[in-house]
Formats: structure tokens, C-alpha cells, sequence
């Protein structure tokens, strides 16, 4: 279990890094990450290559008994770069060029930056192709972060082009057909006149920019691909990872694709940010982590957790005693098996000097030192059990089309289907039960249920699947907004909706309505869930059942003969239909339905008190996370306020 903290040796005067290392041990870290924003120091002029400083690094912290990471340091060219080709700045939407100065703007298209990048990491990679204490390399840095995810400059829309001729096989009228483009006169004579989607009045067409949108991503996978084959061919071994940000479901880029070819997804997390009062709520900071896992359906790296207050700019609250220890354990349990601390030290220069390390700029060791010393030793000592795989039996399913699609045209005021999501997944935090958040592509025979939110986008291949999946024993719940849509982001002319869905989820909708309000209806149970009220708001779709179940209806003035949540027994599964935005309560009581008759065990616990078991079975163990600022007792021992523990654990 790789256990460290991110050094920037760079940054200080070079007598520190002794000291530092020396330091670093004490922490009880056998690894630490650097390079991945030192560019300049490698090439200070054009094609002049000098690593003798990280030679240097490498060597002091081997013979320390330090393992690296090494970042490759794309995500920062040089001003030399920027001065010669101005072209490898991306733009905003309302063309102004991103000016050198800050971190993520090149453009992914510019030919130039791809050559030069190219350059740096070939020779990079080349130099320490023998360097056994190299352990992993990290390609760039958060790809898709701060927005680095779009660009509209000409390099994009000369390429966005070649990418729709590519998909249509050079056929503008082909293009035109799929578009519809006879809607407002928009017909296009050749690809050349395609523009990319940037702000004009009303809207652009909604095929063009879902397009886009796969084009946005297809343009930062194929880039992060280009450093994959680059290490692969020069170092076959070579472990290679990628430090993904936070809020992958809302960027303009498919993580799932760009996992495809790591070897590990690794994570940056930040339970809190510069301006925030308050941590986000802990069933979410569970819900990045699960995504995270569910990216190649394997344990992860966290490489960067937080130790202290974090801002550029703005900077926020400050995690209390052992509350950032606590985002740590939360983070092993749920599947990291390596934990990387962002930063030894606090900056004094530049533009995270607001972004507090395990020490600050005074390089005293205080509290945040300790903190992080009696979590590394746990980890330590429970390494066994925290690398074993995790083996959910529910999983939620995404799909970037559709969440693209929803980007497009969001249809109700209130729909976020990140949070909707995130509701969900709530339930079954709050019942301890684990589950995983994956992409549609991936096996899904081996859960008991899935949850299919939002994939208003319906795909042959995918239809096939859950219909198997059902007829084989499983449960499956739709949410609203599903099954709307073909693959060319266009309605579905001549079918009843949820489109090729109706027959499994025994009902049709009759008519849909956006609603303004998170409560805005209320809802009446009938037959098993008779004596059940409960509320609804954001979206809704007018069910009819033909041979599913009501569990509950509309209870308004004008719509009260149509269903609002359905069942329906198929082959030796069951699925289920959620035809609104429901309250938490009622989420509760459909999905505690849902899981009836599963073999699938939830553990109460106090609330906010976290439990998730790891292990095998000669390893297996609970661990225990008290996320309250007050002392909980749970079964037989007290947690303190962030208090974490470790228990040995009996096999079911």
C-alpha cells in the first residue's frame, strides 16, 4: 500500500530537501508524487532537455527508501511555447483566448501542443526508462478541470468537422437527414460549413451539439491515449495512472473512456473548497468515491487527500480535529488502496499559497503532522484487508450521452442528474449498503439490482442487456426521463415511450410535465403501499400500466388516473418504474420494496455513522466513521467527535 504525500522540491530552496525527506519518513510514507507542473525545469528553452534536478530528487528520496510518482507536465506549457505558438491556447465560447498565466489552457487540438507534448514526454519517459524507483507514471493533471474541457477556438472547429465528416462518411446529406436540418434552414453543403456550437440566439440544433459533446471528450481521451502508448512502448511495465478531479459526471469529457487504458484511476478529493462554510455532506464525498471505483470497477488511488484549508483565491473552512483523518479512513474504505496527501508543505508563492498542506509555510510540525502519522500507521496495519476488492451487489448506471443530452436541453428548471443521482445513492449510504456508480458498457450480471437514472438516450445493445438482466432474476428501477431519445439525441417518431421499454416495465406514458417546484404534488399509495402519502416535484410522466403494478398515483385535481410509481413482475425479475421526482422519504420506501427479497444486508447505524466491511476471509474487518461533531455510541464502544475504528471483523 503506497502511503505519501505530494512534494514539489521545486518550490523551495534546495537545501530543504533533506529536511523534507527526512520528514516525509517520519510521516511513515513510503511514496511521494512530484513533476506533474515542472515543464520548464525539463525543457527552459525549446528542445534544451535537463533533468539533472529530478535526478537529483529521485536519488535523495531512493536512498531514503521513498517510491515516486511521476507526473508527466503537460498540464502546464512553457511561456516559451505560448510566445512562439499563440494557436495552443484554447478559447472561451465567446472566442477570447485563454492567456498564459494559468494552469489547463492549451487547446487539445492545436497540432502544436500535441507535438510538443509529445516531445517532452517521449524524452521524459526515455531518461527513466531504468529508474526502478519510479513505481507509476501520472499522465498530465485533472483532465477537464476548471473548464479546460471546452474550447472553441479554429484548431477545434477545423478538427470538430473532420470529426463529423469521419462519422458520416463524408456524406453531408447524410448529416442533414440525421440533423433535420430543414428546421430553421440550417442545411449544410459541406462539413466546412459547420459550425462549432458556441452562443447564438436561441439554440443550436441538439444533434449537432450532442456531437460536439462526444467530440469534446473524444478530443481529451485520444490525447490522454497519445501518453499511454508513448510510456507503453518505451516501458511495456509501466504502471500508469491519471489524478481525476471531482464532478466527472458533469464534464465535457467521458472519464470511463479515458480510464480504458490506465492501469489505475487515481482521485483528487476535496470533501471542501475555498468558500464553503461547511464540508459537502458525507453520503456525498461516498458518492465521488464510488465513481471513482466504478471507473474501471477496481480499487483506486487517492492522490490527493487534504489536510488543511483549501482555496485559491477564496479560501473556507477549516476541516476540524481529525475530520480530514476521517475523509481519509472514509476514503480506504471505499476502495483506496493508496493515499496520497496534497501537499507536504504549504506554498508561499504562486496561486495555491491558500492551499494548506500537512505543514504550513511556518514548517512546524503540528497537529495536521500527527494526524496524518496515526493514519498512515492504521493503514499500515490493516494493508490485507483494505486492498481486497469490493463486491457490491447494486449498482447505479450512467451514460454520458445522456447526461450530455440533458446538458443540451435540461427540459425542468429543477433536473440536475447529478444530484437526483446522488439522492439516490443516498438511501443506500444511509443503510450502509455498498454500490457501485458504472458505465453502461460495462457487465452488469453480477449485481441484484441496477438503477438505471436518467438514460433518456435509449441503445440497442443496452436494451438487450437489462431485458436479459431482468428475465434472469434481477430487479432493475427506472427513474423518469428514460428511453426518450435515439442515439442522434432526436425523438423517436411512431413509438410509445419509455422507447423498447414499454413491454419491461408494463406501462406507457401518456403525457409528460415539467415542474417548477422540488414539492409540488402529492402522491397516494394503493394496493401494497395503501395508506402511503408522500410528495413530488421536478419532472413527471403520466403512467398507464398495462401489466405493472400501482404502488403509487397522482393525487392532484386533473391527473389523479394516472400512475406515478409502478411495478412489474418479467421472467424471474421485477422492475420498476419512478415517474417523478419523489421526496426522500418515499425514495426510502420504494427502494427499501426494491430490495425486498435481495440477498443484500444493510446495518444500522446511529446517524451520521458511516460502517463498511473489507476484508476477506482471513482479513475481514469493519471500519467504524463517526462524521458528527459529537460523540456517538455505537453497539458496544464510543466514537469520539471524527473518530475512526478499525475492528477485526467474523465472516458472515
Amino acid at each position: 500500500m503506497w502511503l505519501g504525500v505530494d512534494y514539489y522540491p521545486e518550490q523551495w530552496d534546495i537545501s530543504m530537501i533533506d529536511k523534507d525527506l527526512d520528514n516525509i519518513i517520519e510521516l511513515g510514507s513510503n511514496i511521494i508524487r512530484i513533476g506533474e507542473f515542472a515543464w520548464h525545469i525539463m525543457e527552459k528553452e525549446e528542445g534544451k532537455f535537463d533533468f539533472s534536478f529530478f535526478d537529483m530528487v529521485i536519488k535523495k528520496a531512493s536512498e531514503k527508501g521513498l517510491k515516486v510518482i511521476f507526473g508527466t507536465p503537460t498540464a502546464t506549457i512553457p511561456a516559451w511555447i505560448a510566445k512562439k505558438y499563440p494557436e495552443v491556447l484554447s478559447e472561451f465560447e465567446n472566442g477570447q483566448k485563454r492567456r498564459f498565466g494559468g494552469r489547463h489552457t492549451s487547446c487539445y487540438n492545436s497540432e502544436k501542443y500535441v507535438e510538443y507534448s509529445k516531445k517532452i514526454v517521449t524524452t521524459l519517459v526515455e531518461h527513466y526508462k531504468d529508474e526502478k524507483n519510479i513505481v507509476a507514471w501520472q499522465l498530465d493533471n485533472e483532465f477537464g478541470h476548471e473548464g479546460s474541457d471546452e474550447c472553441f477556438c479554429k484548431c477545434c472547429e477545423r478538427e470538430f468537422q473532420k470529426f463529423l465528416s469521419k462519422k458520416f462518411n463524408g456524406d453531408i446529406n447524410k448529416l442533414n437527414e440525421t440533423y433535420g436540418t430543414t428546421f430553421w434552414s440550417q442545411e449544410y453543403n459541406s462539413f466546412e460549413e459547420i459550425p462549432v456550437p458556441a452562443a447564438t440566439i436561441t439554440t443550436h440544433n441538439p444533434a449537432l451539439r450532442l456531437d460536439w459533446e462526444r467530440f469534446r471528450s473524444e478530443s481529451i481521451v485520444r490525447y490522454s491515449d497519445m501518453q499511454v502508448e508513448i510510456i507503453r512502448n518505451i516501458i511495456p511495465e509501466a504502471v500508469i495512472i491519471h489524478d481525476f478531479p471531482g464532478g466527472g459526471l458533469d464534464k465535457h469529457v467521458d472519464y470511463s473512456k479515458l480510464a480504458e487504458k490506465l492501469d489505475v484511476v487515481a482521485y483528487n478529493n476535496y470533501p471542501v473548497w475555498g468558500g464553503q462554510k461547511n464540508p459537502i455532506p458525507p453520503c456525498e464525498i461516498a458518492f465521488g468515491l464510488d465513481y471513482m471505483r466504478g471507473l474501471k470497477r477496481q480499487n483506486f488511488w487517492i492522490t490527493e487527500g487534504i489536510m488543511g484549508a483549501q482555496g485559491h483565491d477564496i479560501t473556507g473552512y477549516l476541516p476540524r480535529p481529525n475530520q480530514a483523518k476521517m475523509w481519509s479512513y472514509q476514503g480506504v474504505a471505499r476502495g483506496a488502496e493508496t493515499f496520497i496527501y496534497f501537499r507536504y508543505r504549504g506554498a508561499t508563492k504562486g496561486a495555491e499559497q491558500f492551499c494548506y498542506g500537512v505543514i504550513d509555510a511556518d514548517n512546524q510540525k503540528r497537529r495536521k503532522f500527527y494526524e496524518v502519522q496515526d493514519f498512515f500507521r492504521v493503514a499500515k496495519e490493516n494493508e490485507k484487508s483494505l486492498e481486497t476488492p469490493i463486491n457490491s451487489k447494486v449498482a447505479m448506471i450512467y451514460d454520458y450521452d445522456s447526461l450530455a443530452s440533458f446538458r443540451i436541453q435540461k427540459q425542468s428548471i429543477l433536473l440536475d442528474c447529478h444530484s437526483e443521482m446522488k439522492r439516490i445513492h443516498k438511501v443506500f449510504y444511509e443503510k450502509n449498503i455498498m454500490i457501485d456508480i458504472i458505465p453502461h458498457t460495462m457487465d452488469i450480471f453480477k449485481y441484484e439490482v441496477v438503477i438505471l437514472p436518467f438514460m433518456i438516450i435509449w441503445k440497442e445493445e443496452f436494451v438487450a442487456k437489462i431485458k436479459e438482466f431482468v428475465n434472469n432474476g434481477g430487479k432493475v428501477v427506472f427513474t423518469y426521463r428514460n428511453a426518450i431519445k435515439d442515439i442522434d439525441n432526436n425523438l423517436t417518431l411512431n413509438e410509445m415511450l419509455p422507447v423498447r421499454y414499454t413491454d419491461l416495465t408494463g406501462v406507457y406514458i401518456e403525457e409528460t410535465e415539467s415542474l417548477q417546484e422540488y414539492d409540488e404534488l402529492p402522491l397516494k399509495g394503493i394496493e401494497e403501499f395503501e395508506g402511503v402519502e408522500g410528495r413530488a416535484g421536478i419532472f413527471r410522466d403520466m403512467l398507464v400500466p398495462t401489466t405493472a403494478q400501482t404502488l403509487m398515483k397522482y393525487d392532484d385535481k386533473f391527473y389523479n388516473e394516472f400512475s406515478a410509481v409502478t411495478k412489474n413482475k418479467v421472467g424471474a425479475g421485477e422492475v420498476y418504474y419512478i415517474g417523478c421526482g419523489l421526496e426522500d422519504k418515499l425514495m426510502t420506501k420504494i427502494m427499501e420494496k426494491v430490495l425486498e427479497g435481495a440477498d443484500i444486508v444493510e446495518e444500522i447505524t446511529p446517524e451520521g455513522v458511516e460502517v463498511v466491511e473489507r476484508g476477506n476471509l482471513e482479513n475481514r474487518v469493519k471500519i467504524y466513521i463517526n462524521h458528527n461533531d459529537y460523540s456517538v455510541k455505537v453497539k458496544e464502544f464510543e466514537l469520539a467527535p471524527f473518530e475512526c475504528k478499525v475492528l477485526k471483523h467474523s465472516s458472515r
